[in-house]
């Protein structure tokens, strides 16, 4: 049996089935809770179906994975051969979901490196890629942590919502409050700042919304080795333009991945979600 680092996530990372698969990454699943109904993100709930309840504004939340999830998880990996485990996963500040990682850290069979990456989406899914990429090549565990941590500093995310009004109700708005008393009259683009929620700008139209999040991911991107990834919530066609013209328009784009967020980050945001992460190789 071969001993590894292995790589944990969560399954807010939403990283494409084939490269978890290819990196041998487990993402501990969060629970979003629909009516009584407490639901497995990825595999009990589609984006789909949490989109319609949202839309008809049946009760939402959503909750972390417990410390029992991710022991199971850690012993799984220790059992395949992991000599160590790194336990990446999105920003404390959205989720208990770092602090049920570190509980079940401690009684782990191997020693496991819990990460709150400040992240989210693709941004925490891109520091599960560069880590598994340094354990495969024979990394140590400090080597995968510090790849990750790496990457994490040069990933942005940038996203636009039809309405604040799911991240208020979700207690997610952070700094983006401001933005609330003359939230009918914008349409706001947000981001992610030390792991929380802040205002970028605000925006009169949602054409002009989108337009803005393609420049500015443009302008974020500049010439260098880049990953990209547009994620949104039953908003396919505006998420397919977007990732055409950051396409032709990226000069050192490396992979671009187009994907609908799970219903954890759905149930915050509503439906109509776009949200571009710019990732630095």
């Amino acid at each position: 049996m071969s001993r590894h680092v292995a790589i944990v996530t969560d399954s807010t990372a939403y990283l494409p089935a084939p490269a978890m698969e290819r990196h041998g990454i487990t993402a501990v699943p969060l629970t979003v809770v629909l009516g009584d109904q407490a639901l497995e993100e990825g595999t009990e709930i589609s984006s789909r179906s949490l989109a319609a309840a949202l839309q008809k504004r049946r009760p939402v939340t959503t909750s972390r994975p417990s410390p029992e999830t991710f022991a199971r998880a850690y012993r799984a990996k220790a059992e395949a051969g992991a000599s160590a485990i790194v336990s990446l996963h999105l920003s404390s500040e959205f989720s208990g979901t770092y602090d049920a990682a570190v509980l079940a850290a401690k009684d782990a069979p191997v020693p496991v490196r819990v990460v709150d990456t400040g992240m989210v989406a693709m941004a925490l899914g891109f520091c599960a890629l560069a880590a598994a990429e340094v354990a495969e090549a024979g990394g140590s565990l400090d080597e995968a942590v510090a790849a990750a941590e790496k990457r994490a500093e040069g990933t942005s995310a940038y996203f636009y919502v039809d309405t604040l009004d799911f991240l208020r109700r979700g207690g997610r708005i952070g700094a983006a409050q401001a933005l609330l008393g003359s939230a009918l009259a914008v349409k706001p683009l947000l981001t992610l700042e030390d792991g929380r929620i802040g205002p970028l700008e605000r925006v009169r139209t949602a054409s002009r919304a989108i337009a803005r999040l393609e420049e500015i991911a443009a302008e974020r991107a500049g010439t260098a080795p880049v990953d990209i990834a547009v994620h949104h919530l039953a908003a396919p066609d505006r998420a397919a333009v977007l990732a055409d013209r950051l396409r032709d328009r990226v000069i050192g784009l490396a992979d671009l991945h187009v994907s609908e967020v799970g219903a954890v980050i759905g149930a915050h945001t509503g439906p109509g979600l776009l949200a571009v992460v710019v990732s630095s190789r």
